[in-house]
């Protein structure tokens, strides 16, 4: 059998560990948003939506005037996504569940694509890329954000850190997918004909409050991968999850997210 290359578990409980990296990267993907050119009345398209945290910011950028579609595979997510802008009253976003490497896409001529945290999980992220070009119109945006594991820290340095991002890095590797595919994508981007790419580098990073549980819950989102693959035994994962927790919960540690590199440019006028 063939395994996903997405590692992280779904459903609800994947639902709410991403409304927390929403909340925490919230800041910096506005202000890539906004850097990128994002305006009023604009039709875009979220790959690989989640949740729809960021689909529903982009909603209220691009005002009643503009739409947005937000497509991913977990049918779970979306829903709560389409009960979410019902709530907020925004009439000017969807959400379609297709495969954006093989499923059925909405019909091109976007005027900005968005992918966040998606192209890591691929085996092929060029491949996908190239299909999220064929979307967009002449002059149009695509704007992408993804992880590089390597550059997650912590101080002082703690075991259960560096096992957890070694076992996540490998894990996902195993699968075909790239944890550190960061500082490709301005290269990625221009091989798919979008250019010149812009680049910029955030890293989360705090001392306190709920960032610093991110490496715990996510550790435990990965545990199912991790242990069909073999990397750990499960009182080793249950040990490295309590330990994160501890670590994140002590007010005298710093703890650094992954570097998320954003790369954003347009197609052809």
């Amino acid at each position: 059998m063939k395994l996903e290359s997405y590692i992280i578990r779904g459903g609800m409980e994947g639902r709410e560990r991403l409304r927390l990296i929403a909340r925490i990267t919230r800041p910096t993907t506005l202000a890539l948003l906004e850097r990128a050119g994002v305006r009023k009345g604009m039709n875009c398209l979220d790959a690989g939506c989640g949740g729809g945290d960021v689909s529903l910011e982009l909603a209220r950028l691009v005002g009643p005037e503009g739409c947005v579609v937000g497509i991913d595979l977990d049918e779970v997510k979306l829903e709560v996504a389409r009960t979410e802008a019902t709530a907020a009253g925004l009439s000017n976003v969807e959400f379609q569940a297709t495969d954006i490497v093989a499923g059925a896409l909405p019909r091109p001529g976007f005027d900005l694509v968005y992918g966040r945290f998606l192209l890591t999980h691929l085996r092929d992220p060029a491949a996908a890329l190239r299909r999220l070009v064929d979307l967009l119109g002449r002059g149009a945006l695509l704007v992408v954000e993804d992880i590089d594991y390597r550059g997650h820290f912590s101080h002082p340095p703690s075991a259960a850190f560096d096992a957890y991002v070694a076992l996540y890095r490998r894990t996902a590797q195993a699968r075909g997918a790239d944890p550190d595919i960061g500082p490709r994508l301005p290269g990625l981007l221009e091989e798919a004909g979008i250019g010149p790419a812009q680049l910029n580098v955030v890293q989360p990073t705090a001392m306190r409050g709920e960032e610093k549980l991110i490496s715990a819950i996510t550790m435990e989102a990965i545990a199912d991968s991790v242990l069909q693959a073999g990397f750990a035994t499960r009182a080793d994962v249950e040990a490295i999850v309590d330990d994160l927790y501890r670590l994140g919960r002590d007010e005298t540690t710093v703890i650094g997210a992954p570097r998320i590199v954003q790369a954003w440019g347009r197609t052809a006028a």
